[in-house]
């Protein structure tokens, strides 16, 4: 399989009136540049002319490449697809509704070349509406900033730049596709924001929503999780496990001892009783699912192969037992 300099994965759906446009926009900018690229187009179900018109585009581009859906799997997926076939040695995510301006790729790819690993753009002068969109937005990032660690201005604006080995092995599903800097940061620290400008938009609707907002919580929970305690499950069950056990133990404990005293009639406090013999119950049970996570978790990282660490580069002195000619210099 060939390789080129640049990879461009832009979801689209029912996005026709755009397309032309955005194609056009892309390639000036592209050929400019002067660098070898492709353009990976995933069309996500679209139910209009979009997927026609992109093929009579590719026709006659052989830097435009298609992947076409059978039905609808969304944007996770789309971006999924489109990093599983790109061939470059960078991969810039977009979206293909006119609102980024691909003028800002050279800018990302040149932040990557200077030492970053993920380069996200930030919509500083964001387009869109203050109620329905930037409001929303800006509460949710600093949700996700809070809980990720990862701090960012914009975690919704779809143009970035990834090194290729840092985003192809990204395993990605519900609405992750937002959370990407945050599962980066698993592999890396490296993680740049630049201001990028942003386009009202000029076609159609927006296919993003208030409703999807419990979607975007609940898969904040597992990006959370996945990055905190994906290898060692039991502190988080075991900790929740032995504090449950503990308040219960004292409860009960309690209860006993008064009875035993002759203070405390159990028939009175039956529900305390029974409260206390509950979190027992719950905190033996939380460590029991702590203790299978945890060998689920060994069975995974080593059944997969999968590393605990991510090497960045490796350097060794000259008369080293395996390099003779200097620093050797290993990259992922």
């Amino acid at each position: 399989m060939s390789h080129v300099e640049l990879s461009v994965v832009i979801p689209v759906r029912d996005e026709a009136p755009s397309i032309g446009e955005m194609h056009r926009e892309l390639t000036e900018t592209l050929d400019a540049w002067g660098r070898d690229y492709e353009i990976i187009v995933v069309d996500d179900g679209s139910s209009d002319d979009s997927f026609e018109n992109l093929a009579r585009l590719q026709a006659i581009d052989p830097h435009l490449r298609l992947i076409r859906f059978r039905r609808n799997f969304g944007q996770t997926a789309a971006f999924a697809a489109g990093f599983d076939h790109a061939r470059g040695r960078f991969i810039v995510t977009m979206d293909g509704d006119l609102q980024n301006d691909p003028a800002d790729i050279p800018e990302l790819v040149a932040t990557l070349e200077r030492g970053a690993d993920l380069v996200c753009g930030w919509r500083k002068n964001r387009q869109d509406a203050f109620l329905s969109r930037r409001l929303p937005s800006t509460i949710a990032n600093g949700l996700i900033s809070t809980v990720t660690g990862v701090r960012l201005h914009d975690y919704g604006c779809s143009l970035k730049a990834f090194r290729a080995e840092v985003v192809k092995p990204m395993k990605l599903y519900g609405e992750m596709h937002r959370f990407l800097p945050a599962i980066a940061s698993e592999r890396t620290s490296n993680i740049v924001e630049v201001p990028v400008r942003h386009r009202a938009r000029r076609h159609g609707e927006s296919k993003y929503g208030i409703g999807r907002t419990m979607r975007v919580i609940l898969d904040l929970l597992t990006v959370k999780f996945l990055l905190s305690y994906s290898t060692r499950p039991l502190q988080i069950f075991g900790l929740i496990g032995v504090a449950l056990g503990v308040a219960g133990g004292v409860i009960t404990g309690s209860l006993v001892v008064g009875r035993l005293l002759e203070a405390v009639s159990l028939s009175k406090h039956e529900p305390l009783l029974l409260l206390g013999i509950l979190l027992v119950s719950a905190g033996f049970q939380l460590i029991t699912l702590g203790l299978l996570a945890e060998m689920q978790a060994r069975t995974y990282h080593e059944s997969q192969n999968k590393p605990i660490y991510v090497i960045r580069e490796v350097r060794q002195t000259a008369g080293s037992p395996h390099d003779h000619s200097g620093y050797r210099l290993t990259t992922p």
